[in-house]
């Protein structure tokens, strides 16, 4: 790289270093993982009986109640691809025929929780709803909706769009959040710890609307809040380049630096200190009258994590007192049968203090516990066993683009799977003498992603760091337990918000 270059990427506040390995990344790409199978039940998903939730949800109360529980919500997203179909609407002709989507939309415009607040707008312009479906202007009804001179809902984080009507009352998925995590994230002192990551630019909308509805919980419920936020570091920003890989320049002269998807976000995870941490995403939440299988299943799993981690901190605890064949098996038994881990074949005809070394390194990791939904076609990453340099296996997290779809077997392996994933985890982040681990330390750099953009009409290659819950957890202990579709309800477009579950 040259030394203009060097120049530009320093002053723009980056490590030349970094830059210079994404470079590499672009040219080189990414291997894919050697896929061994689909995680199924009975074979790296659990199913948990009415005997186990029942267990779970009994015991993890008074657990969680004497350590630190945090609820880790991505909502730094933009809600502008929620409206895609209703801005081309509005940017188009306005002929309502060619759009089965907009028609849908105004065909059962009351339904949504925003209607009142968007009829509101439009009375203070001298005219209603139902006067601008009389007429058929219906860009008058988008415009109040989404621009800003209205509702501006189409520049808003989903976070604090109305979501859910209620008899009295209408509520934004960051309101939802604090109601669910009264549910399962109450840790000791009584304190529900939420943690947000949003964008600059609208931190202090957030601010404003929470704090607008603690007060109201707080005396409700006798519990007490702490809520904090954080952004999307600068410094996780990956460079973008030319479709030859060279630096892509603007007008300007500078390097375009793009934000690297929710990997970045490892950096805010790794923030937070605290026994148990749930994540979830903003935008999957649901009425009260649906929460109840939420809270069971937040509950069970958080259980579970508790509950396996205690095996884990005594058989490591027993290694340090001495590393004995006996001490040696029980850590094998651990790993293998409770957390289900895989050890390479030849583990048993290793030296004692082979096996000793090779057990504590695996069982001195971070723990996870994600929730699976059966696969319904929906878009997202599932569960599978890889192959690990070492010839153990290991449960990941795999986007499609991590998959080899020109390798027979991977895809076998991709037609068989029978789960996929909800973003539906809780973690355990303190080893075993009550440190916080460096989440940085357990990500594998090899597992970003490549995707193909434009910008001013130029086309552009950007990079993406490992996703949160794929590569960036990628060396942690992972167990995958089936959850209800139930609590799966994401809003990808304005008319999810028209399905029973958000009615």
């Amino acid at each position: 790289m040259n030394t203009e270059l060097l120049k530009k990427i320093k002053n723009q506040g980056m490590n030349p270093e970094t830059v210079e390995q994404q470079i590499e990344n672009f040219k080189n790409g990414f291997p894919f993982l050697e896929i061994t199978a689909p995680a199924t039940p009975g074979n790296g998903i659990r199913i948990m009986d009415e005997k186990d939730l029942a267990h779970f949800q009994s015991t993890y109360p008074s657990r969680a109640s004497q350590i630190e529980v945090v609820k880790f919500v991505p909502a730094s997203g933009a809600a502008s691809r929620m409206f895609k179909d209703l801005f081309a609407f509005l940017d188009g002709d306005g002929d309502l025929s060619k759009s089965k989507f907009v028609q849908k939309f105004m065909d059962q415009i009351e339904k949504f929780a925003f209607f009142d607040d968007l009829n509101e707008v439009l009375k203070n312009r001298g005219t209603s709803i139902p006067d601008c479906l009389d007429r058929k202007d219906y860009k008058e009804i988008l415009a109040a909706l989404l621009l800003e001179d209205g509702l501006g809902y189409g520049s808003l984080p989903k976070g604090l769009l109305k979501f859910h009507r209620y008899e009295n009352d209408t509520r934004t998925p960051a309101h939802e959040h604090l109601i669910e995590g009264m549910q399962y994230a109450v840790g000791t002192g009584q304190l529900v710890k939420i943690h947000f990551t949003v964008s600059p630019e609208h931190e202090e909308k957030f601010k404003a609307e929470i704090e607008g509805i603690i007060p109201i919980l707080e005396e409700e419920s006798e519990l007490t809040f702490d809520i904090s936020y954080s952004q999307q570091k600068k410094s996780t920003d990956t460079i973008a380049v030319t479709m030859d890989n060279e630096p892509f320049l603007e007008e300007d002269g500078s390097i375009l630096f793009r934000p690297a998807g929710h990997g970045a976000l490892l950096e805010n995870l790794n923030d937070i200190d605290a026994d148990l941490i749930f994540i979830k995403n903003i935008d999957n939440v649901v009425p009260d009258r649906l929460k109840e299988p939420t809270r069971q299943y937040k509950q069970a799993i958080g259980g579970l994590l508790l509950e396996i981690q205690e095996k884990v901190f005594d058989a490591l605890r027993r290694l340090d007192q001495e590393s004995s064949s006996e001490n040696v098996a029980n850590a094998k038994s651990v790993f293998t049968e409770a957390l289900g881990g895989k050890l390479p074949i030849h583990f048993d005809s290793l030296p004692l203090e082979e096996q000793f070394q090779t057990i504590k390194e695996k069982l001195d990791r971070p723990i996870r516990v994600c929730g699976m939904v059966k696969n319904t076609g929906e878009p997202g990453g599932g569960p599978f066993w890889i192959l690990e340099k070492d010839g153990s296996q290991s449960l990941q997290i795999l986007e499609t683009a991590q998959i080899n779809l020109a390798d027979p077997d991977s895809e076998r392996h991709l037609q068989a799977a029978t789960h996929f994933n909800p973003v539906d985890l809780v973690c355990g982040t303190r080893n075993y003498k009550g440190e916080k681990f460096d989440l940085l330390q357990f990500r594998d750099m090899n597992t970003g992603f490549i995707t193909e953009k434009s910008k001013s009409g130029r086309e552009l290659k950007a990079l993406e760091l490992p996703g949160l819950w794929n590569g960036s957890m990628a060396g942690w202990n992972t167990l995958f337990v089936e959850v209800p579709l139930i609590t799966f309800n994401p809003v990808k477009t304005v008319n999810d918000l028209l399905r029973d579950e958000h009615q």
